[in-house]
């Protein structure tokens, strides 16, 4: 265990799935460090008794929540609005939430359910986000990854195209996505005092990610979870860890699992790929003239 004894007092953390699980995890870590931990959600119920348990459990009165479903970019513009007509500052953005096993369709956005989820909610709430967090820096970016990139590919013709992918294979494009996402910025906010890292929390035990699969599907993987997974508790730490650890800092455009610096995906490195990623997704969440500062504000 690479714990910590670092404190965060005023700091704002912003949790995305930290309603339950490893979210919820890390938030309850961070919220022991004296942090203002924001914990996103779509489920209004769950968050209440989230938040309720950490103030419990923390003691520390200034844990809020917010509702927010990645599969709504209206949702995320709305989370993203009121955060920053509330919030002077964002320290750390944990985009921790994803899921796996969810209906080959598309979104009212007109994207795949599941990269949408896994990815653009992510790219959106980052980039609307991404004025804020410059201006609170030195300031962390945690996206959720995970092994599955690593069979993943990235074909912008296809990308959102329902019936042409696995479910395996969608789940490994939208991480693969992630990864390449969070290289593109390390490049792009290099010397701001914005880092942005991945973390892998390979198997998890006792969490909810399996609910979506089949039953006979979810029961058998579930077995293999208790045999070989981690404590939601371990990876709540780890994430806590590169989100307070003052070594890590100025790290940026790294990957993380079991507490150390991980084997990244090889295609992180290919910047013409990276900068083609980050186009294609603000096309794909049809940022407004107003969203994209990009066009006004010197990064």
């Amino acid at each position: 265990m690479c714990e910590t004894s670092a404190r965060m007092d005023g700091k704002v953390v912003i949790i995305t799935g930290g309603s339950t699980g490893t979210g919820y995890e890390a938030a309850k870590v961070i919220a022991k460090k004296g942090a203002r931990v924001i914990i996103a959600s779509r489920n209004e119920t769950k968050l209440i008794k989230a938040r309720d348990r950490i103030e419990q459990i923390t003691g520390n009165k200034n844990i809020s929540y917010k509702l927010l479903d990645l599969a709504s970019l209206n949702s995320v513009r709305s989370f993203a609005k009121d955060t920053l007509n509330l919030e002077t500052r964002v320290d750390v953005l944990i985009n921790n939430a994803g899921s796996i096993g969810l209906p080959d369709k598309l979104t009212a956005d007109g994207l795949n359910l599941t990269m949408q989820v896994n990815y653009f909610g992510a790219f959106l709430l980052t980039y609307l986000l991404m004025p804020l967090l410059k201006s609170s820096a030195p300031s962390r970016i945690i996206n959720s990854s995970a092994s599955s990139m690593y069979i993943g590919h990235i074909d912008f013709d296809h990308w959102n195209d329902v019936g042409y992918y696995t479910s395996v294979e969608v789940l490994a494009n939208s991480k693969l996505a992630v990864a390449l996402f969070t290289a593109e910025l390390d490049q792009r906010f290099k010397n701001s005092g914005v880092t942005a890292n991945t973390v892998d929390p390979f198997l998890v035990q006792d969490t909810n990610v399996l609910n979506n699969l089949p039953s006979l599907v979810k029961n058998i993987s579930q077995l293999f979870l208790d045999v070989v997974g981690q404590p939601k508790e371990d990876v709540g730490e780890q994430i806590a860890m590169l989100a307070s650890d003052p070594v890590l800092e100025t790290v940026s455009g790294k990957h993380f699992k079991f507490y150390q610096k991980w084997i990244n995906h090889w295609l992180v490195s290919d910047r013409k790929l990276t900068k083609e990623l980050w186009g294609q997704s603000k096309s794909a969440v049809n940022l407004s003239s107003d969203e994209d500062w990009e066009t006004y504000y010197d990064n």
